[in-house]
């Protein structure tokens, strides 16, 4: 059975008392500062909708594509890696990399979604490769020092923040070095207007998502930010150089219902990969995912 101890992690170089401290740590919740960006009732209340939402054929598509795309750009040797997952909710995406040896640090706001990663990284037999910590996106420069990662996960957060700004700020922040990797997943808002005309037949709906920064999703019913390819492009220009963009979800969610999500699934994957990583799809597909790294200033100041 597995020990629920509190992990603490110390900033800097770990001493050798450290390192036998998180050696006789099996998986920890750490507890972060209450900030002032109130946490989003959605998920701390119906976290457990967002995860069934993750094993159906939508949730699950996008997962695996984004984490298809993401491991395109990570090296062989994994085992020395640290990451930082924001807002990694059900830890999905955690469990994953931890197979793969790297060390993953949760953050989310919601304790309930903490609870299910913890249950995920239990059922996954990779307690000792992931850490927890409870605490807002908007405040990463409260909980890790800067260059503590060598990969930062970032998948379908900003859509729920009023200031996309300071997270990615915190995120090129953490990064250890211009060989890291960041990965943004956000919702396009291209693929808000298919959606509307195309899966819902709304034509008003989809003349107004052409120039709307805010959408309504369907899973809970609230607010939700829409992004264009130029927006992000800007947003990330400065601290990060793309080095890929891939659409996710392009023609999945508009099958027609003679087409089976599950007996299909393999089959739908493979082209939507095919799809995502060609530069006319990527603007279409329901999300956008850019793989980036840290932009390397100018000698000189030029």
């Amino acid at each position: 059975m597995i020990r629920n101890t509190l992990m603490v992690e110390t900033k800097g170089a770990p001493d050798e008392g450290a390192i036998a401290a998180r050696q006789e740590v099996q998986l920890g919740i750490i507890n972060g500062m209450k900030t002032g960006a109130q946490i989003d009732k959605r998920f701390q209340s119906e976290a457990s909708k967002y995860a069934a939402y993750l094993e159906t054929a939508e949730g699950r598509l996008r997962l695996d594509l984004a984490f298809a795309n993401l491991r395109e750009f990570l090296p062989d040797g994994m085992t020395s890696l640290r990451a930082l997952d924001i807002g990694g909710g059900t830890g999905a995406t955690a469990v994953r990399l931890a197979r793969l040896g790297v060390r993953v640090t949760v953050l989310d706001s919601s304790p309930e979604m903490l609870k299910l990663a913890e249950g995920a990284a239990i059922q996954g037999s990779v307690c000792e490769k992931i850490a927890l910590k409870h605490g807002n996106a908007a405040q990463l420069e409260s909980f890790f020092e800067s260059k503590s990662f060598d990969l930062v996960v970032c998948h379908n957060v900003l859509e729920y923040v009023d200031d996309a700004a300071v997270i990615l700020r915190g995120a090129a922040r953490v990064l250890h070095s211009p060989v890291s990797i960041f990965s943004l997943l956000v919702r396009s808002q291209t693929g808000e207007v298919f959606k509307a005309a195309i899966q819902g037949g709304d034509l008003a709906a989809a003349e107004k998502a052409l120039t709307a920064q805010w959408a309504q999703e369907s899973l809970y019913g609230g607010k939700v930010r829409l992004f264009t390819l130029n927006e992000v492009r800007s947003m990330l220009h400065g601290s990060f150089t793309i080095v890929a963009e891939r659409g996710v979800r392009v023609i999945a969610d508009y099958l027609p219902p003679q087409v089976s999500r599950s007996e299909e699934y393999e089959r739908i994957f493979e082209l939507e990969r095919k799809l995502g990583n060609r530069g006319e799809f990527t603007a279409a597909a329901r999300y956008t995912q850019f793989l980036a790294r840290l932009a390397v200033p100018l000698k000189g100041g030029a």
